[in-house]
């Protein structure tokens, strides 16, 4: 080993340089540990400040969802049912802040409603266990003597059938109809055959799909419709429930709904989406079975085109179509 020519290396007997550094070294390398040990200590503890916080906002979101509220509260969060913002056959629906921001839709039964305190409590049940993204969510619900209400997510984009209309100020490219479309089907393709026993919506319509900020489309009201679990996976009622254009035909005559009763009505929702009309023609009589029969001869002419949505102005893809 070659000694020469190493500055660095102290010949000395003791090395007195060595230990001056030494002496340097060792507090500057303790000053830095200790840096670094305040440092991640820091840290630490911003980290378990913000999950703490974190575990708090969800156990109160939690706290928030899925839970009976009171009348008051309901009156609370929808600032005394001061904003309407859709109607059904249910009743009115009111938009609501929860108390952590999150807004909600509220439902209200209505007096002259058909629908009872049985059918509600039957759509808690259901809407309390049945999940997916494709299906809209329950926060909550009210159900005292005199007043019964439904706590669901908001849709901020509305339904379907608005982004629809002719007076819609935006067009729904048909690259959003394809998605809705799917987003549909693996709704209802969860209901029929990812529930045990199976869900039948029993009036799947334009105005019961509601779509987010995504335009990411979720299934309504599917909880006002019942579980059927007999041999041939169907429920016989005497009772109508659905709306003309999209019952299926085949029910006015059996009195039987099925899957089928529902992919009937997801087929015109199909043909919606394709030529942006709706199901039902306010400006003339239509027989519900009949309502677009003036497309059979179109199609069978195999001009696709003649019934094309004319707000796309050509913008879609034939095959798909």
């Amino acid at each position: 080993m070659s000694l020469a020519e190493n500055t660095n290396l102290c010949l000395a007997d003791p090395c007195v340089q060595k230990k001056k550094q030494n002496s340097i070294l060792v507090p500057v390398v303790t000053s830095v540990s200790g840096f670094f040990l305040v440092l991640f200590g820091a840290l630490a503890i911003v980290w378990l400040m913000k999950r703490k916080r974190k575990a708090e906002s969800s156990e109160m979101t939690l706290r928030l969802k899925n839970r009976p509220f009171t009348y008051g509260e309901v009156s609370r969060i929808t600032r005394n049912f001061g904003r309407v913002i859709g109607e059904g056959g249910f009743g009115k629906v009111y938009l609501g802040t929860l108390d952590d921001g999150t807004m909600v839709a509220v439902k209200i039964l209505s007096k002259s409603s058909k629908q009872g305190y049985k059918e509600f409590q039957a759509e808690v049940q259901l809407l309390m266990s049945v999940r997916h993204e494709n299906l809209v969510s329950l926060f909550g619900y009210c159900g005292d003597s005199k007043h019964i209400a439904l706590i669901y997510e908001y849709m901020v984009n509305g339904n379907l059938r608005q982004h629809l209309s002719e007076d819609h100020p935006k067009v729904l490219t048909w690259s959003k109809r394809l998605q809705i479309a799917v987003d549909v089907a693996q709704g209802l393709d969860y209901l029929h055959n990812g529930c045990k026993p199976p869900i039948i919506h029993k009036d799947l319509k334009t105005t019961n799909i509601l779509l987010n900020e995504d335009f990411r489309a979720k299934i309504a009201d599917f909880g006002l419709s019942r579980t059927f679990a007999t041999e041939n996976d169907s429920y016989v009622s005497t009772c109508p429930t659905g709306t003309p254009s999209y019952l299926d035909p085949e029910f006015h005559f059996s009195g039987i709904l099925n899957r089928k009763s529902d992919i009937y009505g997801f087929g015109i929702i199909l043909l919606e989406l394709i030529t942006g009309r709706p199901a039902i023609m306010r400006s003339r009589v239509v027989v519900p079975a009949c309502t677009y029969f003036w497309l059979i001869p179109i199609v069978e002419s195999g001009d696709i085109k003649r019934i094309m949505d004319p707000m796309l102005q050509g913008k879609f893809d034939v095959n798909s179509a």
